[in-house]
């Protein structure tokens, strides 16, 4: 079998604009690049402007049952997901799928059972949030080592799973969207503070605001922009009102071309609770800009960033830290500078040509057993 013929799959819920959907495209754009057919299976699809685009070439299958096959029965309509799912692998008959989150890796080693497909399992959020409870945690402890590869992004990740899964699971990193290969921005900057995410609890843009608040006294030429759609909007917005900073701190939504609208931004922020390793703060550390980042379960932080190096590692949930950090930041530009010069040294080791191989030397091994 030569590399033309080779035939690599993906499975994941939808291609909704998102972290992990966008690193799948990426990846499938990747190998379609290299000569792979290329197969991207989806339960759900979503109006086009709400989904990452894919080449013509690359072929999508859905996997969710339509109005035809569903019945009254749960039971039913999950043992005729996983019914379909198989069909899928055997119709398409892919040499090796990949997939990740939650579930989705569950069906994907069940469905490719008794198939010639090598199913491939990765976990890219916190472990602990993927399979939360004994139950789930059990399954992937049961059903992971059937997988022909595992993929885990930090190395505090591994110790959630027993040692089966440990000896077996690889680290690999994902790859920075070529958007943001540039040169660091070298002009005066704009006094502006930016984050970027979804609104929602866990990024916990609320420690961020009042943060904020606590300290724009000292510092009144800057604002807080904070780019991002969600449930919170309104709570946040309220909040900013409630803390005399509503005419500081703005939450424009969903923007395109990020990069070049936080280029010129002094600082960045990430205050998240819990991340697999955050593609926005990969994103603002390849831009060069100055950054604040909690130190989440995972490890994500600290598996991009190194302390008082090439950014600001702070506890999370802890208010008072970001506060001082902040202080530190913006009261010694020489510093940030420093530090930003230091991050944007990510564009080399996150590279996608670099790391895409990476993936593609894995997969080449897997397919490559007998």
């Amino acid at each position: 079998m030569n590399q033309r013929e080779k035939h690599i799959a993906f499975y994941i819920g939808s291609l909704h604009k998102g972290g992990a959907e966008r690193v799948f495209v990426n990846l499938a754009e990747f190998f379609l690049g290299e000569g792979y057919r290329v197969t991207m299976v989806t339960q759900y699809q979503y109006p086009e402007e709400e989904e990452y685009g894919l080449p013509d070439a690359i072929r999508r299958v859905l996997s969710d049952l339509n109005p035809e096959e569903l019945n009254n029965s749960r039971v039913f309509n999950f043992i005729n997901r996983v019914r379909k799912l198989h069909r899928i692998w055997k119709q398409e008959q892919p040499d090796l799928v990949l997939s990740c989150i939650g579930k989705n890796n569950f069906m994907t080693v069940v469905t490719t059972m008794l198939t010639k497909t090598r199913p491939v399992v990765s976990v890219v959020g916190e472990a602990k949030e993927e399979y939360p409870g004994r139950l789930m945690r059990r399954l992937a402890n049961l059903l992971f080592p059937h997988a022909a590869g595992i993929v885990l992004q930090t190395e505090r990740s591994k110790y959630f799973f027993n040692k089966k899964v440990q000896r077996r699971a690889v680290i690999l990193p994902n790859s920075l969207n070529p958007d943001f290969i540039r040169p660091r921005y070298e002009g005066e900057r704009d006094r502006r503070i930016v984050a970027v995410g979804r609104l929602d609890a866990n990024k916990n843009h609320e420690m961020m605001i009042r943060a904020f608040a606590a300290i724009c006294d000292r510092y009144p030429e800057y604002t807080l922009t904070i780019y991002g759609e969600g449930e919170l909007r309104t709570y946040l917005e309220n909040l900013t009102r409630e803390l005399g900073v509503s005419e500081a701190v703005s939450l424009p939504g969903v923007i395109p071309d990020v990069a070049v609208q936080i280029e010129r931004a002094v600082l960045f922020l990430l205050t998240s609770y819990s991340e697999g390793v955050s593609n926005a703060l990969i994103e603002a550390l390849a831009t060069g800009l100055p950054v604040i980042a909690t130190d989440v379960p995972s490890g994500g932080t600290v598996e991009l960033m190194t302390d008082g190096v090439d950014g600001l590692i702070i506890p999370a949930g802890d208010q008072q830290a970001l506060e001082h950090a902040m202080d530190r930041l913006l009261g010694d530009p020489a510093y940030a500078d420093r530090l930003g010069r230091e991050a944007v040294k990510i564009q080399e080791r996150l590279a996608p040509e670099r790391v895409n191989r990476l993936w593609q030397e894995y997969f080449e091994g897997i397919m490559k057993r007998s």
